[in-house]
């Protein structure tokens, strides 16, 4: 017949040291038994002696987030030895300063074309300029020392209204 005091599942943390999941585990809300690689990952990086310390320290509706911080770096300490997550956020960072790079020309090109700077058919040695591709975006209708008026004030297309994007985004409110 089966015992009458039945147990959960030890932790993630007890099993993977070895020992018994006491009922005031301070691992076990944070490392439950399906997750035993986040609890490997910040083991090897930063010990349990250390988190069960860092734990009893935080407050604990804090824990939580400690312990999901704690868990990226590690996985990202994992993957990336020397830099970890900071290695990541630099990855990102340049991918966010190229792709406003890319905006910024975007950018530049829909006003060159508002401002008729740019011929929309123009197939010629896939530019995309009318000749004009050293002039100067001021909000001056692209020509340097030109006149003062913006080539925003120009209404475009059937509508009668100004609109860069697509047709289907357009409503009148």
């Amino acid at each position: 017949m089966a015992s009458s005091s039945y147990s959960n599942p030890p932790c993630a943390a007890c099993k993977f040291l070895r020992r018994k999941c006491m009922p005031d585990c301070v691992f076990a809300p944070y490392f439950p038994p399906e997750e035993p690689q986040k609890f490997i990952n910040v083991h090897r990086i930063f010990g349990a002696s250390n988190v069960s310390k860092l734990l009893n320290e935080v407050l604990p509706h804090q824990r939580d987030d400690a312990v999901n911080s704690l868990a990226y770096e590690a996985e990202a300490r994992v993957k990336d030895p020397v830099y970890g997550c900071v290695g990541a956020i630099s990855v990102l960072q340049r991918q966010v300063m190229s792709l406003q790079k890319e905006l910024d020309a975007t950018n530049a090109h829909l006003i060159r074309y508002a401002c008729g700077d740019i011929m929309p058919n123009n197939t010629n040695s896939g530019r995309f300029f009318n000749g004009s591709s050293s002039r100067q975006i001021h909000g001056h209708g692209g020509a340097p020392g030109g006149s003062s008026s913006s080539c925003f004030g120009h209404h475009h297309g059937s509508s009668g209204s100004y609109f860069l994007g697509r047709e289907d985004d357009h409503q009148e409110r």
